[in-house]
């Protein structure tokens, strides 16, 4: 159907040209032969609704498809030479070694390029004189530093691959991290001994383990036989090693950890095409410059601090303010002091600075494009009013996916787009799928079932893996990898990546992030989004932190709506709760639960877990919290004992 209005559109354009030159040979003014060829286009079929969302969306287009264009020519001139990230990040230290590359707020150090490959080229020297060689696995296991940074570009610059370890894990997360790279050695920042020594006993015997860090705990480091790596590396050479790298620009760069929200984090690839696709893309879309200053507080271990904010430093020649850990009272305080003109956000990083109160500095700062994915739009209007931001640069992507989404001329609430006019240029698609089981839909060809606009679908991308954009490098895991693959999608005997998440999209291609696949439940006949209601209770509870799910009821058919509600020191009323629902929410969307919980557990990237919030459910045996339950006779929101709580799971009460 697209297809066949984008004819009819091309040969509009071709009548109008004619027109335009027969009727200017005649001196007739031009208009008349426009309109000549719109009453044409009309005539022969064409639709004005279409031809008018054209109109209204061929500059976003245009801007995105010079984008495309450029970054796309860069990947296959590298590819062509066999560059890697290196080798890019050795090319910016020529043009200006004495500028900073990092800064680190912690300690107030300031890294030029000069140093920052110096220090590169140490951790290089150390890791031959180990013995590793290509394609060998290093954990690292450290907070936020400039170190993490040097540490896997130095092995990096041998052709060594880092796994990027979450700090945050403990025991048996930690050790299945760990394990799925298989790596040689680890990393590990002082600050987390306690933490190794914890799984030291489980892990490979023959794994070599190093620490970084002040040795106050001489006595826990001494027992796990970990050399201290500071001294090492402070003699170690600073020149470029003497060895040839055989790895291309397709090859294995590093591994980071998907956030687990889901089940146990899986070891996505990224590869050296991967880091410099989604680092260029985010400065070329959202108009960032070479003299730009990035305030970067988000963990390294994750892909949007460490490639999409490090990278504009290593590949663009940005200076790039590092914190090791997001604190909402002195955000703008260190933005002021720092001149930061660039600021990465992600999940609710926005939400927590508008809880602050009002300071001088958050009027004071230099910051003019806010950039990261995940500002709902419950507070987006508001965040950029308050903090006076001109530009904002949502995306949607995941490190490892092959579909991702850019929002490049600020459309308040959207992640990003696909074209109207050319939709195959970008080969993704909104499928549909079963509600209950997200599974998905086929015709009766066997293929998957596009969505229209304003229908809920799972996002899917074309997979090519010849192709920079397209390709899907996967997870060390084989099986995990399989799982993410679906055949048959946009035609038969091809491959697409599932996104695993719910998104729709408007009729001008604007696309909105809805849901986590499994996330959406169903109750009372209507499909209700966690990811949307916990914004709407959020703000209604004055960017209070809230968790939704859905929780099985015996003999009720779906999922009843609960809401996990962190208190913040002043006693909840839940009779005001539920007047303010009324008024904002239908009677389906209001949650049947209420779980009153000191605090909402996140991920180190801010995204709500709720397995053990889901798992614990309603029955207040399991859990300490008070939960209340609606009782909808009486109109009031109640204490869940646990007489009623067993009179609900046999049908005596009904919800």
């Amino acid at each position: 159907m697209f297809f066949s209005k984008i004819t009819r559109l091309m040969s509009v354009i071709i009548v109008c040209l004619c027109f335009t030159g027969v009727v200017w040979l005649c001196s007739v003014p031009w208009v008349w032969s426009l309109l000549s060829g719109l009453i044409l286009y009309v005539a022969w079929g064409g639709s004005w609704r279409f031809l008018y969302v054209a109109l209204c969306t061929i500059k976003r287009d245009l801007m995105c498809l010079a984008v495309i264009l450029r970054v796309k020519s860069s990947l296959y001139r590298y590819q062509r030479n066999g560059c890697t990230i290196p080798a890019l990040f050795a090319q910016v230290v020529a043009l200006h070694p004495d500028k900073p590359a990092l800064i680190y707020e912690a300690t107030g150090e300031v890294c030029s390029y000069k140093e920052l490959a110096e220090q590169c080229y140490a951790v290089a020297h150390w890791a031959l004189a180990q013995g590793w060689s290509e394609g060998d696995v290093v954990a690292l296991y450290l907070e936020s530093c400039p170190l993490l940074v040097v540490l896997w570009l130095g092995l990096a610059t041998i052709g060594v691959e880092a796994a990027l370890i979450n700090h945050n894990l403990r025991q048996h997360s930690l050790l299945h991290c760990v394990g799925v790279s298989r790596p040689r050695a680890m990393v590990f920042g002082t600050e987390l001994t306690d933490a190794v020594l914890e799984v030291r006993g489980s892990l490979e015997p023959s794994m070599a383990l190093f620490s970084s860090g002040k040795q106050s705990d001489k006595a826990n480091l001494s027992s796990l036989a970990a050399e201290h790596l500071d001294p090492v590396l402070a003699c170690s050479p600073t020149d470029p090693p003497q060895h040839k790298l055989s790895k291309g620009f397709n090859d294995r760069l590093f591994y980071i950890y998907t956030s687990g929200t889901t089940g146990m984090p899986k070891a996505a690839i990224v590869v050296h095409s991967r880091y410099y696709r989604i680092a260029a893309f985010g400065f070329h879309s959202f108009g960032l410059r070479h003299d730009d200053i990035i305030y970067n507080c988000l963990p390294l271990y994750h892909s949007a601090g460490n490639i999409m904010g490090v990278g504009q430093c290593l590949l663009f020649g940005l200076t790039v303010v590092i914190r090791k850990k997001f604190s909402a009272s002195l955000f703008w305080d260190d933005c002021v002091k720092y001149k930061c003109t660039v600021i990465q956000y992600i999940g609710e990083i926005c939400r927590y600075l508008l809880t602050q109160q009002a300071s001088p500095s958050e009027a004071h700062h230099l910051v003019r494009v806010a950039m990261g994915n995940g500002l709902r739009p419950s507070v987006w209007n508001e965040f950029v009013q308050r903090f006076r931001i001109r530009r904002v640069g949502e995306f949607y992507g995941a490190t490892e996916c092959n579909c991702s989404l850019i929002n490049i001329d600020g459309k308040v609430g959207a992640c990003g787009f696909n074209s109207c006019i050319l939709p195959s240029f970008y080969p993704i698609k909104l499928v549909r799928v079963k509600e209950e089981s997200m599974e998905l839909l086929r015709d009766a060809q066997g293929l998957c079932v596009p969505c229209t606009p304003g229908e809920h679908g799972v996002l899917m991308g074309c997979i090519n893996q010849d192709d920079p954009f397209r390709r899907f490098d996967g997870y060390a895991d084989e099986e995990s990898t399989a799982k993410k693959i679906a055949h048959n999608v946009f035609k038969m005997g091809d491959a697409s990546y599932v996104s695993g998440d719910v998104l729709v999209m408007d009729e001008y291609g604007y696309i909105y992030f809805k849901d986590r696949c499994g996330d959406t439940f169903r109750w009372r006949g209507e499909n209700i989004s966690t990811t949307e209601l916990e914004g709407i209770l959020s703000k209604l509870l004055g960017q209070t932190d809230v968790a939704v799910y859905g929780v099985s009821v015996p003999g009720v058919e779906g999922k009843a709506g609960m809401a996990a509600i962190a208190e913040r020191g002043t006693p909840f009323d839940v009779e005001a709760f539920l007047f303010t629902i009324k008024k904002a929410l239908p009677s389906y969307a209001r949650p049947v639960f209420l779980r009153l919980t000191p605090h909402v557990d996140t991920t180190g990237t801010f995204k709500i877990q709720k397995t053990r919030l889901q798992r614990e459910g309603y029955d207040p045996q399991r859990c300490v919290d008070p939960i209340y339950y609606l009782n909808s006779r009486a109109g009031r929101y109640e204490i869940l004992t646990q007489q009623v709580y067993q009179d609900i799971t046999e049908g005596r009460v009904c919800l």
